[in-house]
């Protein structure tokens, strides 16, 4: 793995961990996240969670279900990242607080698989990052026609498509300390 990557957790946040919206796997998906956070954190490797807001809605800033997983590994050190769309580099931050990192490569997991975490991997791509995509380290809800990992292999797919876009394993992706 690049030693210039950031791991981007997507959307890991109440709304999408319990009750109604719910995600598939929630349980192994954020154990996966948790298991890749603390081994990048331990490599000096950035780790930023992105959290989404959205007046009106469950994503509400600053409501309860707006609030981050409580079952997330997260440390002072981490960054956070706020996004009003799905592509977390659309009219945010996050570009240039990589850039000023000297990041050139992320590593994207989290939620929902297919709006989020796809988004985001594709403004990665266009930034120019060298983008890895965790094939086991993202979920959703189903829709009527499919289930939520029909979904999740749907996108996985359609990622792998895209030029120099990658798909691991997380644990292809814990790295030595």
């Amino acid at each position: 793995m690049n030693a210039h990557a950031a791991l981007l957790i997507v959307d890991v946040q109440t709304a999408l961990c319990q009750g109604r919206y719910e995600t598939h796997d929630r349980a192994g998906v954020v154990a996966r996240i948790n298991a890749l956070s603390n081994a990048w954190r331990a490599a000096g490797r950035p780790v930023v969670f992105i959290q989404h807001e959205e007046p009106g809605s469950e994503f509400a800033r600053g409501g309860p279900d707006w609030q981050l997983w409580r079952e997330l590994a997260i440390t002072p050190q981490d960054l956070v990242s706020a996004k009003t769309r799905r592509d977390a580099f659309e009219g945010t931050e996050l570009h240039p607080r990589l850039q000023a990192l000297g990041v050139d490569a992320v590593v994207v997991c989290g939620m929902q698989s297919e709006f989020c975490v796809n988004s985001t991997a594709r403004g990665a791509h266009g930034h120019g990052y060298a983008v890895t995509v965790v094939a086991d380290g993202h979920t959703t809800l189903p829709d009527p026609g499919r289930t939520a990992p029909e979904i999740t292999a749907a996108i996985n797919a359609g990622l792998a498509e895209l030029p120099g876009l990658k798909l691991a394993p997380a644990a292809a992706l814990v790295l030595p300390s």
